[in-house]
């Protein structure tokens, strides 16, 4: 991908979970040029020295060959102490791990909000590494929110497919939270705000003027008239009628039941039902574009929890998938896995759902829109 606006867009790239398998994809991933457009590697550049030899003891020379060297690279050192790198072995994620991972990504923020990064792609962190560590956080979106001061946000997932060149967008009314609790967290003003924030992106970020979204329900049947559950009747259908009015240029479908909403996206994504597509695959278009021949899937996806959003997402586009953080005053993405410490260091992870996270990311800096997240205040609803 050629990145050829002027000036060029910087991105920071912090190094993860140097237990895991984020380094090889950051490798895999900036082997291939990216004319014009920065980054800079936000980590322990010993650490990363030391992946890159692991790596090339495994790979055959025509792999080796695709990864990046780290003497090319430029890289914001975080300094560690030798006794903390000492601890750090791949493959196995632990508290001095986690430790690094949070201070990569602390740095990569103190830079961005200073102005030296336009956005952040983040290589995966371990949830269990940063609790050894200390550091309690449901994982690295609540903590980007939280540095940069953003009470509105939201975990979207962004994916392009291969089939179709249709875009599947579903966001997280709710995240890293027990299921338990998932039926008190939801409530009308999280939905407010979470709708409203997804409007905002998809005009603003993607450019449809007029969006298509469904509304997951929270119960099996959507309820079936409070027979399997009393969300729906008590509030949840009378607040989407709310929105309707609220918001005349959307048009909202739900509470869609669970199990059948998944279904058209499907169907769009693999060419299947009512629509057929011409072969897009050639020439496939930006994340921003409109959806290809209006298929029969949505604009967007409002899920109500992790799982009943993330569990279609990862079967569809498990390796092309990214997750980027909406309403932060700048760009963050990431791809859509772990840490996989259980293959780390043995040169089989995936890089694709990397790269499409620094390809993303890059074409969410460069639109015309993008000065407005210096402006957090531009970038919200009026409603809030």
């Amino acid at each position: 991908m050629n990145c050829n606006s002027s000036p060029s867009p910087k991105l920071a790239i912090p190094l993860g979970d140097p237990a895991g398998i984020g380094i090889e994809v950051i490798l895999k991933s900036l082997h291939q040029p990216w004319t014009s457009c920065n980054f800079g590697l936000v980590g322990d550049r010993t650490l990363l020295q030391q992946t890159y030899t692991q790596l090339c003891q495994v790979l055959s020379p025509s792999e080796r060959s695709q990864l990046a060297n780290p003497e090319d690279l430029e890289v914001l050192e975080v300094p560690l102490s030798s006794n903390l790198r000492q601890q750090i072995q791949l493959g196995r994620g632990n508290a001095a791990s986690g430790e690094a991972s949070f201070r990569f990504l602390q740095a990569a923020i103190d830079q961005t909000l200073a102005g030296q990064f336009q956005g952040i792609v983040t290589a995966p962190i371990a949830k269990s590494a940063w609790q050894a560590a200390g550091h309690f956080y449901p994982g690295q979106t609540e903590l980007l929110a939280e540095r940069s001061s953003t009470e509105r946000f939201g975990m979207l997932f962004v994916a392009r497919s291969p089939h179709t060149g249709w875009v599947l967008r579903t966001l997280l009314a709710t995240t890293h939270i027990p299921l338990a609790q998932v039926p008190q967290a939801l409530t009308p003003e999280l939905m407010t705000r979470k709708l409203s924030l997804l409007i905002d992106c998809l005009q603003q970020d993607f450019g449809i003027a007029q969006p298509r979204i469904a509304i997951a329900g929270l119960n099996p049947h959507s309820g079936e008239q409070g027979q399997l559950g009393r969300e729906e009747q008590d509030w949840l259908i009378a607040w989407l009628a709310e929105m309707g009015d609220r918001f005349p240029q959307v048009q909202l479908q739900g509470p869609v039941p669970p199990d059948t909403l998944w279904v058209a996206p499907g169907q769009a994504w693999y060419g299947l039902g009512h629509h057929r597509f011409a072969d897009q695959t050639k020439s496939i278009p930006s994340l921003q574009a409109n959806q290809p021949n209006h298929p029969d899937g949505q604009d967007a996806y409002l899920a109500l929890y992790h799982d009943q959003g993330l569990i279609p997402v990862k079967l569809m586009a498990f390796d092309r998938a990214v997750n980027t953080t909406i309403g932060l005053p700048f760009v963050r993405t990431s791809p859509d896995h772990g840490t996989a410490f259980d293959i780390a260091g043995k040169g089989i992870a995936d890089a694709s759902s990397f790269s499409a996270a620094i390809e993303f990311a890059i074409e969410l800096v460069q639109q015309p829109q993008a000065e407005q997240r210096s402006q957090p205040t531009a970038y919200r609803s009026a409603l809030l």
